[in-house]
C-alpha cells in the first residue's frame, strides 16, 4: 500500500510499519483515517493561524529590539532566511533572527556546537532564550510550518534520510517538537566535537528522528497543545518538562528504550537512524 512497512532495523515487514516503540499501519492510524484525518488537519491549521498572529502581535516589540541589537554587531541584515525542506519535500525559505556571523553558512557547517566561533556575542543571548526561533510564527501564519511538528532540515541533511525517516516530510515542519523539547542542549551535546555534523548524525539524528515519526504516527489537536505547554515549562524547569514529556511519550506506546531517552537517562552512544542497522560514519 502507500504506507512504507519497513522496521526499526531497515527489514521489509509483512506485519506492521514499527518505529520507536509506535505502530504505524498500512492505514496511518493516528491520524489517516480519511474522514478524521481532515478533521485533525483542519483543527491543527486553526490552531497554527490563531496562535502564530497572536504570537507575532505580542511579541513584536520583543523582536524589533532582538533585530536592532543583531543589526548594530555589524550593521547586516538581522534575519537569518535559511532554505528548509518541508511538507513533500517542498523547500521554503525558514526566518529567523540571525544568531551567527554573517554568511556563516559559507563554512558549510550545518550543525551547530556550543562553542562555534560563528555565534556572536548577541547571537548566544538570543540563542540561549530562544529568541532566533520567534520569527518562524510568520511561516507558520503563512502555513509552512506548524506551531508543532518535525523541526525542518536543510536538503544536505534530507538526502540521509533513510525511507522510513522520509515520512517525516509528510507533515508540516515545526517550531518545536518532543525531540526540540528533549535535545534542547544540542548545541551542548555537540560542544568540542571535531565533525559536528557527524557527532549529530551518529548521537542525535538516531532519536530526534524516531521521535519525529512518533509524533507523525500520533499528531492530533490536544498532542499539540501538550508539547506546546511542555515547551513553555521547559524554559521554567527543563527537568520538570522532561519528567512531563516522558509521561506523554510513554503514552503514547513509545518503547522503553525512546521513554528513557525522552528522560535523558540514557547516555547519548552512536546509534543507527531508525529504517537502517548500520551506523552514520560519514557525512
Amino acid at each position: 500500500g502507500w504506507w512504507s512497512r519497513v522496521d526499526i532495523a531497515g527489514v521489509t515487514s509483512t506485519d506492521e510499519w514499527r518505529d520507536g516503540g509506535g505502530i504505524l499501519s498500512g492505514c496511518w492510524s493516528g491520524i489517516s483515517g480519511r474522514s478524521r484525518a481532515g478533521d485533525v488537519w483542519r483543527v491543527k491549521r486553526l490552531l497554527d493561524i490563531v496562535a502564530s498572529f497572536i504570537g507575532l502581535v505580542l511579541l513584536s516589540p520583543f523582536l524589533l529590539v532582538g533585530a536592532v541589537l543583531v543589526w548594530l554587531q555589524d550593521f547586516r541584515s538581522p534575519f537569518y532566511i535559511p532554505e528548509r525542506m518541508g511538507l513533500g519535500g517542498r523547500k521554503f525559505q525558514m526566518v529567523k533572527l540571525r544568531s551567527m556571523v554573517h554568511r556563516a553558512d559559507d563554512s558549510g557547517v550545518t550543525s551547530t556546537a556550543g562553542d562555534d566561533p560563528r555565534i556572536t556575542g548577541i547571537g548566544r543571548f538570543i540563542r540561549r532564550f530562544k529568541l532566533d526561533e520567534f520569527p518562524q510564527l510568520w511561516n507558520v501564519f503563512l502555513g509552512e510550518m506548524s506551531l508543532v511538528g518535525p523541526r525542518p532540515n536543510v536538503e544536505a541533511e534530507t538526502c540521509l534520510y533513510t525511507e522510513a525517516e522520509n515520512h517525516l516530510l509528510d507533515v508540516r515542519p515545526g517550531i518545536t517538537d518532543i525531540a526540540s523539547i528533549v535535545f534542547a542542549d544540542e548545541s551542548d551535546i555537540l560542544r568540542g566535537s571535531e565533525d559536528p555534523d557527524l557527532a549529530y548524525n551518529q548521537l542525535i539524528r538516531p532519536w530526534k528522528s524516531r521521535m519525529g515519526l512518533l509524533y507523525v504516527e500520533h499528531a492530533s489537536f490536544w498532542l499539540d497543545v501538550k508539547l506546546i505547554l511542555i515547551t513553555a515549562l521547559a524554559m521554567v524547569c527543563r527537568r520538570c518538562a522532561l519528567c512531563r514529556l516522558s509521561q506523554v511519550v510513554e503514552g503514547l506506546g513509545a518503547s522503553e528504550e525512546l521513554c528513557a531517552m525522552a528522560r535523558r537517562e540514557k547516555e547519548l552512544e552512536p546509534h543507527p537512524p531508525p529504517g537502517s542497522e548500520s551506523i552514520v560514519t560519514t557525512r
